[in-house]
Protein backbone atom coordinates (compact mmCIF):
# COMPACT_ATOMS: atom_id res chain seq x y z
CA UNK A 1 0.00 0.00 0.00
CA UNK A 2 1.32 3.06 -1.01
CA UNK A 3 1.68 5.96 2.19
CA UNK A 4 -0.02 8.98 -0.13
CA UNK A 5 -0.22 12.41 1.39
CA UNK A 6 -4.01 11.66 2.28
CA UNK A 7 -3.29 8.81 3.98
CA UNK A 8 -0.68 10.55 5.86
CA UNK A 9 -2.80 13.40 7.44
CA UNK A 10 -5.61 10.38 8.68
CA UNK A 11 -3.01 9.03 10.24
CA UNK A 12 -1.74 12.42 12.33
CA UNK A 13 -5.55 13.27 12.26
CA UNK A 14 -6.19 10.33 14.31
CA UNK A 15 -3.25 10.20 16.10
CA UNK A 16 -3.74 13.81 17.35
CA UNK A 17 -7.15 13.46 18.48
CA UNK A 18 -6.76 9.83 20.27
CA UNK A 19 -4.13 12.16 22.58
CA UNK A 20 -6.56 14.92 22.93
CA UNK A 21 -9.46 12.80 23.82
CA UNK A 22 -7.61 10.73 26.15
CA UNK A 23 -5.74 14.07 27.84
CA UNK A 24 -9.44 15.09 28.40
CA UNK A 25 -10.73 11.80 30.02
CA UNK A 26 -7.51 11.13 32.07
CA UNK A 27 -5.66 14.42 32.22
CA UNK A 28 -2.01 12.73 32.24
CA UNK A 29 0.24 13.32 29.37
CA UNK A 30 1.78 10.75 29.91
CA UNK A 31 -1.62 8.00 29.95
CA UNK A 32 -2.82 10.42 26.34
CA UNK A 33 -0.15 8.80 24.42
CA UNK A 34 -2.08 5.14 24.76
CA UNK A 35 -5.03 7.25 23.09
CA UNK A 36 -2.60 8.41 20.66
CA UNK A 37 -1.68 4.96 19.60
CA UNK A 38 -4.95 3.76 19.67
CA UNK A 39 -5.80 6.68 17.14
CA UNK A 40 -3.04 5.56 15.12
CA UNK A 41 -4.20 2.29 15.37
CA UNK A 42 -7.30 3.02 14.09
CA UNK A 43 -6.34 4.66 11.11
CA UNK A 44 -4.63 1.59 10.20
CA UNK A 45 -7.89 -0.13 10.48
CA UNK A 46 -9.22 2.28 8.21
CA UNK A 47 -6.77 2.18 5.57
CA UNK A 48 -7.00 -1.89 5.82
CA UNK A 49 -10.51 -1.39 5.02
CA UNK A 50 -9.92 0.65 2.10
CA UNK A 51 -7.51 -1.43 0.67
CA UNK A 52 -9.42 -4.87 0.77
CA UNK A 53 -12.82 -3.08 -0.02
CA UNK A 54 -11.68 -1.00 -3.36
CA UNK A 55 -12.52 -3.81 -5.39
CA UNK A 56 -15.72 -5.15 -3.96
CA UNK A 57 -18.87 -4.78 -6.08
CA UNK A 58 -21.26 -1.82 -5.00
CA UNK A 59 -24.16 -4.31 -4.64
CA UNK A 60 -21.66 -6.24 -2.14
CA UNK A 61 -21.34 -3.62 -0.31
CA UNK A 62 -24.68 -2.58 -0.19
CA UNK A 63 -26.14 -5.77 0.84
CA UNK A 64 -23.97 -5.75 3.63
CA UNK A 65 -24.95 -2.65 4.96
CA UNK A 66 -28.52 -2.89 4.28
CA UNK A 67 -28.36 -5.99 6.60
CA UNK A 68 -26.02 -4.48 8.89
CA UNK A 69 -29.35 -1.88 9.32
CA UNK A 70 -31.99 -4.48 9.34
CA UNK A 71 -29.81 -6.61 12.00
CA UNK A 72 -29.20 -3.80 14.64
CA UNK A 73 -33.22 -2.75 14.04
CA UNK A 74 -33.60 -6.75 14.66
CA UNK A 75 -31.89 -6.89 17.94
CA UNK A 76 -33.35 -3.53 19.76
CA UNK A 77 -36.62 -4.74 18.65
CA UNK A 78 -35.80 -8.06 20.67
CA UNK A 79 -33.98 -6.50 23.56
CA UNK A 80 -36.98 -3.99 24.45
CA UNK A 81 -40.07 -6.29 23.87
CA UNK A 82 -38.19 -9.44 25.68
CA UNK A 83 -35.82 -8.20 28.02
CA UNK A 84 -36.63 -4.85 29.12
CA UNK A 85 -36.26 -6.47 32.90
CA UNK A 86 -33.05 -7.09 32.71
CA UNK A 87 -32.14 -3.33 31.77
CA UNK A 88 -32.89 -2.78 35.56
CA UNK A 89 -29.61 -4.37 36.00
CA UNK A 90 -27.01 -2.15 34.34
CA UNK A 91 -24.18 -4.57 34.06
CA UNK A 92 -26.00 -7.51 33.17
CA UNK A 93 -28.19 -5.16 31.02
CA UNK A 94 -25.77 -3.64 29.05
CA UNK A 95 -23.93 -6.96 28.52
CA UNK A 96 -27.17 -8.64 27.09
CA UNK A 97 -27.79 -5.54 24.93
CA UNK A 98 -24.25 -5.57 23.55
CA UNK A 99 -23.73 -8.88 23.10
CA UNK A 100 -27.58 -9.23 21.05
CA UNK A 101 -26.48 -6.69 18.97
CA UNK A 102 -23.38 -8.10 17.81
CA UNK A 103 -24.45 -11.16 17.23
CA UNK A 104 -27.04 -10.02 14.98
CA UNK A 105 -25.53 -6.97 13.70
CA UNK A 106 -22.64 -9.71 12.49
CA UNK A 107 -25.20 -11.76 10.74
CA UNK A 108 -27.07 -9.18 9.05
CA UNK A 109 -23.68 -8.33 7.47
CA UNK A 110 -23.03 -11.53 6.72
CA UNK A 111 -26.12 -12.15 4.95
CA UNK A 112 -26.46 -9.43 3.42
CA UNK A 113 -22.78 -9.50 1.88
CA UNK A 114 -23.63 -12.92 0.54
CA UNK A 115 -26.98 -11.63 -0.80
CA UNK A 116 -26.06 -8.31 -2.39
CA UNK A 117 -24.61 -10.41 -5.42
CA UNK A 118 -28.14 -10.88 -5.90
CA UNK A 119 -29.38 -7.06 -6.22
CA UNK A 120 -30.00 -5.56 -9.81
CA UNK A 121 -28.99 -1.89 -9.65
CA UNK A 122 -30.23 -1.34 -12.37
CA UNK A 123 -33.29 -0.57 -11.01
CA UNK A 124 -32.11 2.19 -9.36
CA UNK A 125 -31.63 5.09 -11.37
CA UNK A 126 -29.63 7.54 -8.85
CA UNK A 127 -26.89 4.99 -8.13
CA UNK A 128 -23.92 5.01 -11.06
CA UNK A 129 -23.70 1.91 -13.75
CA UNK A 130 -21.02 -0.19 -13.60
CA UNK A 131 -18.70 -0.23 -16.25
CA UNK A 132 -18.57 -3.09 -18.61
CA UNK A 133 -14.60 -3.28 -17.66
CA UNK A 134 -15.66 -3.52 -14.45
CA UNK A 135 -18.11 -6.03 -14.87
CA UNK A 136 -16.22 -8.84 -17.28
CA UNK A 137 -12.60 -8.05 -16.21
CA UNK A 138 -10.22 -9.93 -17.64
CA UNK A 139 -6.32 -10.60 -16.26
CA UNK A 140 -3.20 -10.30 -18.03
CA UNK A 141 -0.51 -12.96 -17.49
CA UNK A 142 2.90 -12.68 -18.59
CA UNK A 143 3.71 -14.39 -21.54
CA UNK A 144 0.56 -12.99 -23.24
CA UNK A 145 1.66 -9.16 -22.74
CA UNK A 146 5.16 -10.18 -24.28
CA UNK A 147 3.16 -11.98 -27.30
CA UNK A 148 1.70 -8.81 -28.30
CA UNK A 149 -1.03 -9.69 -30.09
CA UNK A 150 -3.72 -8.96 -27.57
CA UNK A 151 -2.74 -5.49 -28.20
CA UNK A 152 -4.32 -5.92 -31.96
CA UNK A 153 -6.96 -7.88 -30.59
CA UNK A 154 -7.95 -5.13 -28.30
CA UNK A 155 -8.35 -2.89 -31.12
CA UNK A 156 -10.68 -4.72 -32.42
CA UNK A 157 -13.48 -4.65 -30.24
CA UNK A 158 -14.24 -8.46 -30.00
CA UNK A 159 -13.46 -8.49 -26.14
CA UNK A 160 -15.28 -7.01 -23.81
CA UNK A 161 -14.66 -5.72 -20.79
CA UNK A 162 -11.09 -4.26 -19.22
CA UNK A 163 -7.63 -5.68 -19.06
CA UNK A 164 -6.17 -6.12 -15.06
CA UNK A 165 -2.62 -6.53 -14.62
CA UNK A 166 -1.70 -7.11 -11.41
CA UNK A 167 1.63 -5.49 -10.23
CA UNK A 168 3.36 -8.96 -9.60
CA UNK A 169 2.98 -9.11 -13.25
CA UNK A 170 5.15 -5.99 -13.81
CA UNK A 171 7.25 -7.20 -11.18
CA UNK A 172 8.36 -10.54 -13.35
CA UNK A 173 7.93 -8.23 -16.23
CA UNK A 174 10.68 -5.93 -15.03
CA UNK A 175 12.80 -9.09 -13.55
CA UNK A 176 13.02 -10.22 -17.31
CA UNK A 177 13.79 -7.10 -18.86
CA UNK A 178 16.79 -6.68 -15.94
CA UNK A 179 18.10 -10.36 -16.93
CA UNK A 180 21.53 -10.39 -18.32
CA UNK A 181 20.52 -13.39 -21.14
CA UNK A 182 19.92 -10.51 -23.51
CA UNK A 183 17.10 -12.44 -25.05
CA UNK A 184 15.26 -12.61 -22.05
CA UNK A 185 15.78 -9.05 -21.73
CA UNK A 186 14.59 -8.56 -25.26
CA UNK A 187 10.92 -10.29 -24.57
CA UNK A 188 10.82 -8.56 -21.34
CA UNK A 189 11.10 -4.99 -22.48
CA UNK A 190 9.15 -5.76 -25.42
CA UNK A 191 6.26 -7.04 -22.74
CA UNK A 192 6.83 -3.61 -20.95
CA UNK A 193 6.63 -1.11 -24.42
CA UNK A 194 3.51 -3.47 -25.94
CA UNK A 195 2.26 -2.95 -22.11
CA UNK A 196 2.66 1.14 -22.19
CA UNK A 197 1.44 1.02 -25.82
CA UNK A 198 -2.05 -0.48 -24.69
CA UNK A 199 -2.65 1.99 -21.54
CA UNK A 200 -2.32 4.84 -24.18
CA UNK A 201 -5.48 3.31 -25.90
CA UNK A 202 -8.68 4.67 -24.96
CA UNK A 203 -10.46 1.20 -25.15
CA UNK A 204 -10.34 -1.30 -23.60
CA UNK A 205 -8.95 0.29 -20.53
CA UNK A 206 -5.96 -1.28 -18.67
CA UNK A 207 -5.77 -1.32 -14.97
CA UNK A 208 -3.03 -2.14 -12.82
CA UNK A 209 -3.76 -3.41 -9.59
CA UNK A 210 -1.79 -3.65 -7.14
CA UNK A 211 -3.70 -7.02 -5.02
CA UNK A 212 -1.29 -9.46 -3.89
CA UNK A 213 -1.41 -12.79 -2.43
CA UNK A 214 2.17 -12.47 -0.13
CA UNK A 215 1.36 -16.23 1.42
CA UNK A 216 2.85 -17.44 -2.13
CA UNK A 217 5.46 -16.80 -4.32
CA UNK A 218 4.32 -18.38 -7.74
CA UNK A 219 3.68 -16.01 -10.06
CA UNK A 220 0.68 -18.48 -11.54
CA UNK A 221 -0.46 -19.41 -8.58
CA UNK A 222 -1.29 -15.47 -7.21
CA UNK A 223 -2.69 -14.90 -10.68
CA UNK A 224 -5.17 -17.81 -10.59
CA UNK A 225 -5.94 -17.00 -6.96
CA UNK A 226 -6.95 -13.43 -7.90
CA UNK A 227 -9.21 -14.57 -10.69
CA UNK A 228 -11.31 -16.77 -8.04
CA UNK A 229 -11.41 -13.55 -5.67
CA UNK A 230 -12.72 -11.32 -8.49
CA UNK A 231 -14.46 -13.64 -10.76
CA UNK A 232 -12.29 -12.34 -13.41
CA UNK A 233 -11.17 -14.95 -16.93
CA UNK A 234 -7.44 -15.32 -17.35
CA UNK A 235 -6.19 -14.42 -20.82
CA UNK A 236 -2.75 -16.43 -21.49
CA UNK A 237 -0.84 -18.31 -24.09
CA UNK A 238 0.64 -20.38 -21.48
CA UNK A 239 -0.45 -24.00 -21.83
CA UNK A 240 0.27 -24.88 -18.16
CA UNK A 241 -1.33 -22.54 -16.58
CA UNK A 242 -4.07 -22.98 -19.08
CA UNK A 243 -4.11 -26.75 -17.59
CA UNK A 244 -3.95 -25.72 -14.03
CA UNK A 245 -6.53 -22.57 -13.73
CA UNK A 246 -9.28 -24.76 -15.90
CA UNK A 247 -8.67 -27.82 -12.94
CA UNK A 248 -9.66 -24.83 -10.24
CA UNK A 249 -12.19 -23.52 -11.78
CA UNK A 250 -11.32 -20.46 -13.48
CA UNK A 251 -12.27 -19.47 -17.05
CA UNK A 252 -9.43 -19.15 -19.68
CA UNK A 253 -8.83 -17.74 -22.88
CA UNK A 254 -6.15 -18.84 -24.68
CA UNK A 255 -4.52 -16.52 -27.45
CA UNK A 256 -3.11 -19.55 -29.61
CA UNK A 257 -6.46 -21.24 -29.54
CA UNK A 258 -8.56 -18.20 -30.46
CA UNK A 259 -5.15 -17.64 -33.12
CA UNK A 260 -5.94 -21.78 -34.31
CA UNK A 261 -9.76 -21.14 -34.74
CA UNK A 262 -9.25 -18.41 -37.10
CA UNK A 263 -7.07 -20.43 -39.50
CA UNK A 264 -8.96 -20.48 -42.99
CA UNK A 265 -10.59 -23.62 -43.68
CA UNK A 266 -9.12 -26.35 -45.78
CA UNK A 267 -10.82 -29.23 -47.08
CA UNK A 268 -8.80 -32.52 -48.49
CA UNK A 269 -8.95 -32.35 -52.20
CA UNK A 270 -8.63 -28.37 -52.29
CA UNK A 271 -5.87 -27.29 -54.47
CA UNK A 272 -3.18 -25.03 -53.16
CA UNK A 273 0.19 -23.50 -54.32
CA UNK A 274 3.03 -23.42 -51.59
CA UNK A 275 6.74 -22.99 -51.63
CA UNK A 276 8.79 -26.20 -49.96
CA UNK A 277 10.40 -24.94 -47.23
CA UNK A 278 12.57 -28.08 -45.85
CA UNK A 279 13.00 -31.70 -45.89
CA UNK A 280 10.11 -33.88 -44.15
CA UNK A 281 11.07 -36.54 -41.21
CA UNK A 282 10.25 -39.01 -43.55
CA UNK A 283 11.75 -40.04 -46.65
CA UNK A 284 11.00 -37.96 -49.98
CA UNK A 285 8.89 -35.30 -47.85
CA UNK A 286 8.70 -31.70 -48.22
CA UNK A 287 7.45 -29.26 -45.60
CA UNK A 288 5.96 -25.91 -46.89
CA UNK A 289 3.77 -23.23 -44.49
CA UNK A 290 0.92 -21.35 -45.34
CA UNK A 291 1.14 -17.41 -44.56
CA UNK A 292 -0.60 -18.01 -41.05
CA UNK A 293 2.54 -20.86 -39.88
CA UNK A 294 0.24 -23.92 -40.64
CA UNK A 295 2.41 -26.33 -41.69
CA UNK A 296 1.91 -28.37 -44.87
CA UNK A 297 3.45 -31.79 -45.01
CA UNK A 298 4.28 -32.84 -48.91
CA UNK A 299 4.55 -36.43 -50.01
CA UNK A 300 7.77 -36.97 -52.14
CA UNK A 301 8.57 -33.02 -52.70
CA UNK A 302 12.11 -33.27 -51.41
CA UNK A 303 13.38 -32.53 -55.21
CA UNK A 304 11.31 -29.23 -55.55
CA UNK A 305 13.27 -27.59 -52.66
CA UNK A 306 13.12 -24.08 -52.58
CA UNK A 307 10.42 -24.05 -54.89
CA UNK A 308 6.32 -23.55 -55.52
CA UNK A 309 4.11 -26.60 -56.24
CA UNK A 310 0.63 -26.82 -56.69
CA UNK A 311 -0.86 -29.88 -54.02
CA UNK A 312 -3.87 -31.36 -53.39
CA UNK A 313 -5.13 -31.28 -49.49
CA UNK A 314 -5.29 -35.07 -49.06
CA UNK A 315 -5.99 -34.73 -44.90
CA UNK A 316 -5.85 -32.64 -41.88
CA UNK A 317 -4.78 -33.06 -38.79
CA UNK A 318 -5.31 -31.12 -35.36
CA UNK A 319 -2.66 -30.86 -32.44
CA UNK A 320 -2.57 -28.97 -29.56
CA UNK A 321 0.43 -26.73 -31.23
CA UNK A 322 -2.14 -25.96 -34.46
CA UNK A 323 -2.96 -28.12 -37.82
CA UNK A 324 -0.84 -30.06 -39.81
CA UNK A 325 -2.06 -30.48 -43.47
CA UNK A 326 -0.81 -33.41 -45.32
CA UNK A 327 -0.79 -32.91 -48.74
CA UNK A 328 0.18 -35.01 -52.46
CA UNK A 329 1.41 -33.28 -55.62
CA UNK A 330 -0.88 -32.20 -58.18
CA UNK A 331 0.44 -33.58 -61.01
CA UNK A 332 1.41 -37.01 -59.69
CA UNK A 333 -2.64 -37.04 -58.63
CA UNK A 334 -3.35 -36.20 -62.29
CA UNK A 335 -1.24 -38.74 -63.95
Amino acid sequence: MRLTLGRLILVFLCAGSGYLISFALLSSPILAFFGSGMGILLAITVLFLERNFWEVPLRTILGAMVGLVLGLITANLFAFIFLLKFFNDPFLGGSIYILINSVLGYLGVSLGWRKGQDFDLSTFKFLPKSSTADQNPKLLDTSVIIDGRIADLGKTGFIEGGFLVPQFILHELQHIADSPDSEKRTRGRRGLEILQQMQRQADPKVTITDQDFPQTDRVDRKLIALAKKLGAKIITNDYNLNKVAELQGVTVLNINQLANALKPVVIPGEVMKVKVIKEGTEPGQGVAYLDDGTMVVIENARRYLGSSVEVSVASILQTTAGKMIFTKLKEEIEI
